[in-house]
């Protein structure tokens, strides 16, 4: 039986699913690491960013809008309505997939050569084209459970797809190598993973699918005897088939998702331009082969450890948009005011720490997940700006769940816009670091003008009064971890690197956690009522640690 799944448990499943293919998805470039040069990286690493922009593109922004669809329709008994856009967007999904897998594969030449001036990339863009015929239709299928407020199928769907993509990318690589073909077409082979991954997570799809048309057929059943029992006419007490024509459809869908698309590519066009333009950037900067060893690293170790503390905000955002959308639909804006704060408060408990954590210890966490800590300084620069990328995307999902798509748009766009000047003014003079930068004010301006635009119709309350503990802990933390792992780095000169990168990673990790949150707890940053909010499998064992630290410090 499928069940509606909460905010709270929706975000945890989301989340989790995420968690596990980040790991996965992070475990592919250690091994990717040995196996190729930093050319070989980096042609993978733009082969994959051009995959990821032209899926968003591919996609247009349909699965958010049709999540909000879905759920609004439901909410107002209009079930056939929102199978029918449902059907709409599945044939969209499919020929807009068709259309851009084949200009893909037609175009890598030309993108590689002309555009990124990575040629070795051709061979592997053209091998992660044909994923982009199964991915718009996973994607619209994940939106309409989303809307359904059923977070299982996609989360499950997303580590079956990251577990063939992987594993099976890797073990084509590997033989593609051992026969000799050369670097170039072992990048191509383990890209040509996505594809497999592809027929997996539309596999699992189909599986909840049927499943959720036999438990509906089931209801209407029911529904229908409940009907004749009350001696009305079945056919009376259902709604009649939706007549709703595609043209309508998509004229409704486009108006919200186009706003969607452009928020939704951000961070994908933000990485795919520093990687298209880093080698003509920062040519006044680098000399070529340094050049090339640093964008290596950027792609393949920044840009991917980096990915690790917006999981919860992603998560947040799919299982936000549905439910505040429902409240906003009937003008429940005491409802809309709780769960935004409810979410903005969890990102700052959850999300914050994760990304200072990979900051202070990017040089240990580098070292230990890589060949060599090399790059370690974009980790960390790229890690530390994740904290605002995070309030960005929870507040520019709450937006959307408002009905406010353009004023999200608007808002990213000038975020962007900034990104880019920013960028091209400051990559030439300080490399990398330029770039970086140029995303973190990106993420500043957007943040302040959503959360800006949020408290004109609703007022969140995150924290009120207890930012400035909150802020103490977050910087005891992060100063006690720093320490930490600077002691231990120290204390373990003479072991191996990969034992003394780890020491200090593990003993940062547990100083950060346990400071962190015995200082929430004795500072009372969270309260009982917060904790409430979570489900009993966290809930419990934080009571008891509450209850614990209240003894003593009460």
């Amino acid at each position: 039986m499928l069940k509606k799944d909460s905010l709270i448990k929706g975000t945890l499943i989301l989340a989790a699913a995420a968690l596990v293919a980040r790991f996965i998805g992070l475990f592919q470039r250690i091994p990717l690491d040995y196996m190729f040069t930093s050319e070989g990286m980096a042609a993978f690493g733009v082969a994959n960013q051009v995959y990821l922009v032209l899926l968003i593109i591919a996609t247009a922004g349909f699965p958010s809008a049709l999540s909000k669809m879905v759920s609004e329709r439901y909410a107002l008994g209009k079930v056939d309505e929102a199978k029918r856009i449902y059907h709409a967007a599945l044939v969209f999904g499919a020929v807009s997939g068709l259309i851009l897998a084949t200009s893909l594969f037609i175009m890598a030449p030309f993108f590689a050569d002309v555009i990124v001036r990575q040629p070795n990339a051709d061979l592997a863009i053209r091998a992660i084209a044909p994923a982009l015929l199964f991915f718009p239709i996973i994607a619209m299928m994940r939106g309409y459970f989303q809307g359904r407020q059923m977070m299982s199928a996609g989360g499950t769907s997303q580590i079956v797809e990251q577990f063939l993509r992987v594993f099976v990318g890797i073990g084509l690589g590997l033989l593609v190598i051992n026969l000799g073909w050369g670097e170039r077409w072992g990048v191509a082979a383990v890209s040509f993973g996505s594809f497999v991954g592809g027929i997996g997570a539309l596999s699992i799809m189909l599986m909840f699918a049927r499943k959720l048309k036999r438990q509906d057929a089931e209801l209407s059943n029911r529904f229908n005897g409940e009907a004749s029992t009350a001696m009305m006419s079945p056919k009376a007490a259902q709604q009649s088939v939706s007549t709703l024509k595609f043209r309508t459809i998509y004229k409704e869908i486009l108006a919200m998702s186009l706003p969607s698309l452009v928020t939704s590519m951000a961070i994908n066009f933000i990485y795919l331009f520093d990687l298209s333009l880093f080698m003509r950037l920062t040519e006044p900067f680098y000399s070529h082969a340094v050049a090339t060893d640093v964008m290596g690293d950027f792609s393949g170790k920044a840009q991917s450890l980096a990915g690790i503390p917006p999981i919860l905000a992603i998560a947040l955002g799919a299982s936000i948009i549905p439910i505040i959308a429902t409240a906003y639909s009937v003008k429940n804006l005491g409802e809309v005011q709780r769960q935004a704060s409810n979410v903005m408060r969890v990102v700052c408990f959850t999300g914050v720490p994760i990304a200072l954590l990979l900051t202070i210890g990017a040089y240990s966490i580098t070292g230990l997940l890589f060949p060599s800590p090399s790059g370690y300084e974009a980790v960390a620069f790229l890690c530390a700006g994740t904290i605002l990328q995070i309030t960005m995307m929870t507040s520019n999902s709450i937006l959307y769940g408002m009905g406010k798509q353009r004023v999200s748009m608007k808002h990213t766009l000038i975020g962007l816009l900034l990104k880019v000047i920013i960028s091209i003014a400051l990559a030439p003079f300080l490399g990398v670091f330029g770039l970086i930068i140029g995303s973190t004010i990106c993420f500043i301006v957007v943040t302040l003008l959503n959360l800006r635009w949020i408290n004109r119709e609703v007022k969140l309350v995150v924290l009120g009064k207890r930012w400035l503990p909150y802020v103490v802990a977050i910087a005891t933390a992060a100063l006690a971890g720093w320490g930490a792992e600077a002691g231990v780095l120290a204390l373990t000169e003479g072991l191996h690197d990969k034992l003394s990168y780890f020491a200090a990673a593990a003993t940062a990790s547990i100083v950060v956690g346990i400071l962190y949150v015995t200082l929430l707890i004795v500072l009372r940053v969270i309260t009982p009522e917060d904790a409430a909010t979570l489900p009993g499998v966290l809930r419990k064992p934080l009571f008891k640690v509450m209850r614990i630290f209240n003894r003593s410090f009460g």
